[in-house]
């Protein structure tokens, strides 16, 4: 037989009489499963990073490294190359390039997740695939492939040029080095990265275009709406968080490229340095290294990029408040 009576209702507020309740006990399985990635994320990164800093304030050569203690020399490494005008040479390289490079690999990638989204779905995913490849390639190895594009020796970009009429290029494209001056390592080290940012720009533009609802891409093309209004109008805004965090990771990416250029320019074509070639340079390249100068160059790129990140994370916080 069902009991029909009501239940009665405790006041609240109110805590009944009898035993109290048990507490809580701090539940540690969480922070033990997450500690051995917190150990090597701390030991493999933070670090290689607090000695950077460190002997960012030391004078460290071969003496030192011999075993011989470092000597603190305070701010006077960043005097060192915040004097030298080359430094400042390398951070417009390396300023410029990430203009240029974040910028095309923005507009290029988000043109190529704008045709991805048309496609059907099996060809868009075929298409999305094939693009994933250039994304894939190391950048040591894709360093090497446009290095045999541009050569001077069976370079396929001088053959093919070579053979346009010079009304149009110019002549004698066999014997041209694309590597001699910055402006042409750069604009070949540009194509490289470019090349390979683009798709996980692209992929990540198709992604965040599945989820916008086609209703509001209806009702803009009912009321007339063209492409380009339609793009700024629905797509960016509804896109915006994923056009930042894409942005900011082209940033960070551009500013720190170093593979690609070592292996195009080379350590003898200092004119084509950029921050992270010339921080490598003071600290290894030469018989007289200068481990202190090269922490210092690093840690000012580093000092940069945080600024980027932490504009970043404003930027995200302040999306989040408003919502």
């Amino acid at each position: 037989m069902l009991d029909t009576a009501p239940a009665v209702r405790k006041p609240p507020g109110r805590r009944t009489a009898g035993r109290p309740r048990p507490r809580r006990r701090p539940r540690f399985g969480p922070y033990l499963l997450i500690a051995p990635t917190v150990v090597v994320i701390a030991v493999l990164m933070f670090w290689p990073m607090i000695q950077i800093g460190i002997m960012s304030f030391q004078k460290v050569g071969t003496r030192q490294l011999r075993g011989e203690p470092a000597e603190s020399v305070g701010l006077e490494n960043f005097k060192d190359i915040l004097g030298d005008p080359f430094f400042w040479t390398t951070f417009k390289h390396t300023v410029l390039f990430a203009v240029v490079a974040v910028s095309l690999t923005m507009v290029i990638g988000t043109l190529v997740g704008l045709l991805l989204n048309k496609l059907g779905k099996r060809m868009s995913n075929l298409v999305a695939g094939g693009v994933m490849v250039a994304w894939a390639t190391p950048p040591i190895t894709a360093a090497i492939i446009f290095t045999w594009l541009f050569g001077t020796t069976g370079g396929l970009v001088n053959w093919t040029l070579d053979l346009l009429p010079d009304f149009l290029v110019g002549g004698d494209w066999l014997g041209y080095n694309w590597f001699a001056k910055p402006l042409p390592t750069y604009t070949v080290l540009t194509i490289c990265v470019v090349w390979q940012a683009c798709p996980f720009v692209a992929v990540s533009v198709l992604a965040g275009l599945k989820s916008v609802p086609s209703e509001l891409y209806e009702a803009a093309r009912v009321d007339g709406s063209g492409p380009w209004r339609t793009f700024w109008s629905i797509t960016y805004p509804m896109l915006k968080p994923i056009f930042l965090v894409v942005l900011v990771m082209s940033i960070i990416w551009d500013f720190k490229v170093f593979t690609q250029l070592f292996i195009m320019a080379g350590m003898a074509n200092r004119d084509a340095f950029n921050l992270s070639l010339y921080a490598y340079s003071e600290a290894f390249g030469s018989m007289n290294p200068k481990l202190g100068d090269g922490s210092a160059i690093a840690l000012v790129l580093t000092l940069i990029l945080l600024i980027v990140t932490a504009l970043y994370v404003r930027v995200m916080v302040r999306q989040g408040e408003t919502r």
